[in-house]
C-alpha cells in the first residue's frame, strides 16, 4: 500500500509542539497506516523556541509569523498549540485557508469563541478539524470504552472520569498564562484540562443534563516576573457532579480536573459501574484494567469479583511494538495522530477518533454551568 503523503506544520513550538514533532518522527512504528505525515514547517513567536527543531531534517520552514504557513500551499495539516485567548483567531484563519486543523483544548477561551470557530468551519467544509485529547488512546482506556459499549454494565449505576496532577503543588512556582483568567479563561483548570475528562463521556453519549460543581482557587497569588505576588485568579481544582443518561437510565457522572492533587503526576482515570459489570482503568497502572462481574461459585452462591486484565501495548492503530509491552504517554499521542489522520483520510472506520469540534464546544457550556453552580451553590440544568 502506498501511503498518502501529508505535510504538517506546527504553530507553537513549546512542550506539546515538541511532543507532536517527536510523534511524527516515530510514524514508522505504525503498521499499514494509509497516511505518511512529514513535518515541514514550525512557527513560534519566540525564535529561540524554533532551535529545538533544527535536528528534524524535514523541517524546511521556521517562522515567527503563522501567516507564512497559511500562505504555503504545500502544507496540508496544521497543529496549533497556543494560549487559549489566541485560539479563535488562529483556528479561524487556519480553517479559512482550507488547511486541516488539529486544535488544542479548550477550542477557544470561552463558548462564544468556540461558536465563532464552528461558524467558520460551516463556511469551509473542506477543512477537516478535530481537537487534541490523547489520554483515551491508552490501550487500557480503549478496553474500558469498548467494555461500556458492549453492554456488559447492564443497568448503569455510576461513572467517573478524572485527570489529576500536582503541577501547581509548589506555591512558589512563578505565575504563567495558564494561571491568569485573561489568557486561560474564566473556566481555569477546566479550560486547561477538562477535555481530558469529557472526551470519553461525551463520545459515549453521556452529555450532562445538570451539573453541580465544586471549584477551588487554592493558591490565590503567585510570584510575578520580579518576585512580587500577583493574582493567580483561575480555578485550580474542579469537581463536577452531573446527571447523565446511559441507554435511557439516569445516573450520576463525576468528572474531576485538578492541578493540585498531591501524589499525582499526570493521572487519567475512568470507571463505570453497573448491576451486571464494571470497569476501571488508570494510567498509574497502564497495563492493568479491572473488570467487575458477578459469578456463580461452587455451593450455589453468586459472588462479586474484580478481575485484572493485562492489556499490553496495542491501541486504536496496530504498531510494531509487541503486544506484551506497556504503553505510555508518547504512545497515546502517536495513536491520537494516527486516528486523526486516518479519519481525515476516510480510513478510520468505527475506531475511536480524536475529539470532535462539537464535543469541544459543548464542554464550554458545561464549564459555564459549573461556574454558575459554584457561585449559586445549586445544580444547574443544561
Amino acid at each position: 500500500m502506498t501511503a498518502q503523503r501529508v505535510n504538517v506544520a506546527i504553530v507553537g513550538g513549546g512542550l506539546m509542539g515538541r511532543e507532536i514533532a517527536a510523534a511524527i518522527q516515530r510514524w514508522p512504528a505504525l503498521i499499514d497506516h494509509p497516511v505518511r505525515p512529514r513535518l515541514t514547517a514550525v512557527c513560534d513567536i519566540n525564535p529561540a523556541a524554533l532551535e529545538w527543531f533544527d535536528e528534524i531534517d524535514t523541517v524546511v520552514t521556521k517562522t515567527t509569523d503563522y501567516a507564512d504557513i497559511l500562505a504555503d500551499d504545500s502544507i496540508d495539516v496544521v497543529y496549533v498549540a497556543v494560549r487559549h485567548d489566541l485560539h479563535e483567531k488562529i483556528y479561524s484563519d487556519v480553517i479559512a485557508s482550507g488547511k486541516s486543523l488539529l486544535a488544542e483544548k479548550p477550542f477557544g477561551i470561552d463558548g462564544a469563541a468556540a461558536q465563532a470557530v464552528l461558524a467558520v468551519m460551516a463556511e469551509h467544509p473542506e477543512s477537516f478539524v478535530r481537537c487534541s485529547s490523547e489520554m483515551p488512546f491508552f490501550p487500557g482506556a480503549q478496553l474500558a470504552i469498548d467494555y461500556v459499549k458492549s453492554g456488559a454494565l447492564g443497568t448503569i449505576i455510576s461513572a467517573r472520569n478524572s485527570f489529576l496532577h500536582s503541577s501547581d503543588l509548589d506555591v512558589t512556582k512563578p505565575i504563567n498564562w495558564k494561571r491568569q483568567t485573561q489568557f486561560c479563561g474564566e473556566a481555569g483548570v477546566m479550560n486547561d484540562l477538562g477535555m481530558h475528562t469529557w472526551h470519553v463521556p461525551l463520545r459515549l453519549g453521556w452529555a450532562p443534563e445538570s451539573v453541580y460543581a465544586v471549584l477551588q482557587d487554592i493558591v490565590p497569588t503567585r510570584p510575578g516576573p520580579d518576585g512580587t505576588p500577583v493574582p493567580c485568579d483561575t480555578w485550580d481544582n474542579a469537581v463536577l457532579h452531573s446527571w447523565s443518561r446511559h441507554e435511557g437510565v439516569r445516573f450520576p457522572l463525576t468528572t474531576e480536573t485538578k492541578r493540585i492533587d498531591p501524589g499525582q503526576k499526570n493521572t487519567w482515570e475512568f470507571e463505570a459501574i453497573g448491576l451486571d459489570g464494571g470497569v476501571r482503568f488508570s494510567t498509574k497502572n497502564p497495563k492493568s484494567v479491572q473488570v467487575f462481574s458477578v459469578v456463580d461459585v461452587p455451593g450455589g452462591s453468586r459472588e462479586q469479583v474484580w478481575q485484572q486484565i493485562d492489556v499490553g501495548s496495542q491501541s486504536v492503530w496496530p504498531t510494531v511494538t509487541g503486544g506484551i509491552f506497556e504503553s505510555g504517554f508518547s504512545d497515546s499521542i502517536l495513536q491520537m495522530w494516527a486516528a486523526f489522520l486516518a479519519e481525515r483520510h476516510g480510513s478510520l472506520g468505527d475506531r475511536f477518533g480524536a475529539a470532535r469540534p462539537e464535543e469541544a464546544a459543548l464542554t464550554h457550556a458545561i464549564y459555564r454551568a459549573a461556574a454558575v453552580s459554584h457561585a449559586e451553590a445549586r445544580a444547574v440544568t443544561l
